[in-house]
């Protein structure tokens, strides 16, 4: 903070000197009292309370610096490495900047003011779409609903049923409201029992409609799968193997069927095309005219937390 301090005086020309006067001019010496100006120098004004009760914070969990931009409080992650220029990420922790050994600190404290524009939009959106995300955080108990498929399904524990042995069945019998997942558990079951029992039918139901979309995009592209794997990636929805291994994540069933078909045909498309190409795209779009809207539909919607 020293740093940056110095760095913000820098940006101040220092006061002209006052003109000198004779000693006929001088007038009477008064009693010495500190001037606006001293005062102002030994007690800066302090920050109106208002500007502090309204100004938001973005700590990042490794914040080693500290940096007021506009009306937020930034504390960054910050690290030395072979590298360049000084580079800026966001994620879900906050900010973290890099920068080479050879930068000085007031310089690196310069380019995050000179990046505040983009840093403070980048930190508000990530914190929303953490906002959304922690509203969608799944209680697991009796009666609570998640999508399936783009629709919304309740859990209802019934422990006089073994369904078969496959632990849950869904039910969309009922004329009013929304499918009923039954599980075959007690009404003492614990969260984790709830949580684990609905996720293994999450994951039978991606297997089977994954092979399913897999078997109806392959033969339009011109290209054969060998082997499915269900993913739980932290970032990724998917991905593809030149010798034909196909992942996807089973939480795709969360959302509609047009969504997991071009993430499908995406996985399939790199089959033909192993980069992000515009061939690529080409190859995509053939077969799903409409994917960058599920593009972006994939990106923004808010998927439930378990």
């Amino acid at each position: 903070m020293r740093a940056l301090l110095q760095f913000t005086l820098d940006l101040f020309d220092p006061p002209a000197p006052a003109p000198v006067r004779s000693p006929q001019q001088q007038p009477p010496k008064q009693p010495q009292r500190p001037t606006l100006d001293d005062d102002a120098q030994q007690h800066p004004p302090a920050t109106p309370l208002a500007d502090v009760r309204s100004r938001v914070s973005f700590i990042h969990p490794r914040a080693s610096r500290e940096v007021v931009l506009g009306n937020a409080r930034v504390a960054y992650e910050f690290t030395r490495g072979r590298r360049r220029t000084i580079g800026f990420v966001v994620g879900a922790e906050g900010l973290s900047v890099r920068a080479p050994r050879w930068v000085a600190l007031r310089d690196v404290d310069a380019a995050v003011v000179e990046k505040s524009g983009w840093i403070l939009r980048k930190l508000s959106e990530t914190q929303q779409r953490q906002d959304r995300l922690e509203a969608t955080r799944i209680d697991w108990k009796d009666g609570v609903s998640f999508p399936f498929l783009g629709q919304q399904v309740t859990v209802r524990l019934d422990p006089h049923h073994a369904f078969e042995g496959v632990g849950a069945v869904l039910d969309a019998t009922a004329s009013e409201g929304p499918p009923t997942l039954r599980i075959a558990l007690a009404n003492n079951a614990t969260p984790a029992q709830i949580r684990d029992a609905a996720q293994a039918w999450l994951m039978r139901q991606a297997r089977r409609i994954f092979i399913e979309r897999l078997e109806h995009f392959a033969p339009r592209l011109g290209v054969r799968w060998k082997k499915l794997s269900l993913s739980n990636a932290a970032t990724r929805w998917g991905s593809a193997s030149a010798d034909g291994g196909i992942r996807l994540h089973w939480r795709l069933v969360h959302f509609r069927m047009s969504v997991i078909d071009y993430v499908v045909a995406h996985e399939l498309s790199h089959l033909r095309v192993m980069d992000h190409s515009p061939r690529f795209w080409e190859t995509v779009e053939s077969v799903v005219p409409d994917y960058e809207l599920l593009r972006r539909q994939l990106k923004d919607e808010a998927v439930p937390r378990w």
